[in-house]
């Protein structure tokens, strides 16, 4: 074989073996990251029922299972619910939602800047937290080397509780500079992160898991009617009910006045004529007798009286009856009764 073509060889089979190399370490960055080898900037593998990450995390497999690992820089947002971060030096963060905050990591120094929501944070080991809000640090400090467990909540309001469990917790004002040690199993709460509105609180820093509620027993129960002495004895229990008293009428009175007049040119304003003042009076006006009750006995029949006969009438008769009881008329009323055919 000439020389020529053997170096054409040997540089085809390494350039083939570098390709190799290359492949190899392209396929060993994309592999997930192990549990037992995390990434320096690592923080913690976070899991939730509704959250949603931003910016830098990676995916571990543990177990078959793969979950989301919390890198510096990450923004979490827990909408409803918790959240919860197992740390990878050790301990872990409990989210109550709604929340929102970005983690950072340097070293063994790690930062919370917390916008809304509640943290409740069990740190071991040589960790270091610190949680920033817009106006205050809190940061936990160890007593005898021992773990380190506090929960701080900022709500919508401004108002800010802080609580540690176990060791102490230096709270400092970012713009003034003003520092504050609150001790073990101490509870503060300050409004828009001013120092001096600090007071004790109990009970506002809560953030526990919660369990699922055990549903309630059914059970039935059979009504039945009342009877005649229940219904009585609670007639004679229950007040009876007052009858709203009528509102009372009362006049209403308006006044009509004139228009009022302002002339500027003039040096003295002319008043209104009083006698162009007028004053109604509105009243409803009522009977001025009133009366109630009802009226009783046997009712009286009115007798109807004949009209009286006219005045020429009356003469008339008085006239003739003086005629009918003279002589001649008994002697003419004789005969005619004797001769007529009925006797």
């Amino acid at each position: 074989m000439p020389f020529s073509r053997l170096i054409r060889v040997h540089w085809r089979l390494a350039a083939f073996a570098i390709a190799a190399g290359c492949a190899c370490v392209s396929l060993t960055n994309l592999r997930p990251a192990r549990a037992d080898n995390p990434p320096g900037d690592a923080i913690g593998a976070i899991e939730g029922a509704a959250i949603s990450v931003q910016g830098p995390m990676s995916m571990d497999t543990t177990n078959g299972q793969i979950k989301t690992m919390l890198r510096s820089g990450s923004e979490v947002q827990v909408k409803s619910g918790q959240a919860h971060i197992d740390l990878v030096e050790g301990g872990n963060i409990t989210i109550c939602g709604p929340s929102h905050f970005s983690v950072l990591k340097s070293g063994s120094s790690l930062t919370i800047a917390l916008d809304s929501g509640t943290v409740h944070a069990h740190i071991e080991g040589q960790l270091t937290l610190t949680v920033y809000t817009a106006q205050i640090q809190a940061h936990a400090i160890s007593i005898g080397n021992g773990a380190q467990d506090m929960l701080v909540g900022l709500d919508a309001s401004g108002t800010m509780c802080i609580h540690p469990n176990r060791g102490a917790v230096r709270i400092e004002q970012q713009l003034t500079g003003q520092s504050l040690l609150i001790p073990q199993s101490g509870e503060v709460s300050l409004s828009n992160g001013q120092l001096e509105t600090l007071h004790n609180s109990s009970g506002q820093c809560g953030c526990e898991l919660q369990l699922s509620a055990k549903p309630a027993e059914v059970s039935t129960q059979v009504s039945a009617l009342a009877s005649t002495e229940e219904m009585k004895q609670r007639a004679a229990a229950d007040p009876p009910a007052k009858t709203p008293a009528a509102p009372k009428e009362e006049p209403v009175y308006q006044v009509f006045m004139p228009p009022l007049k302002y002339d500027a040119s003039a040096k003295v304003q002319q008043d209104y004529d009083p006698n162009l003042i007028v004053l109604v009076r509105r009243a409803r006006v009522r009977p001025t007798l009133i009366f109630q009750g009802k009226v009783e006995g046997d009712p009286v029949v009115a007798q109807v009286a004949a009209p009286a006969a006219p005045p020429a009438m009356q003469r008339s008769e008085a006239t003739k009856k003086p005629a009918d009881d003279t002589t001649w008329n008994r002697v003419r009323t004789f005969f005619h009764k004797l001769w007529s055919p009925s006797s």
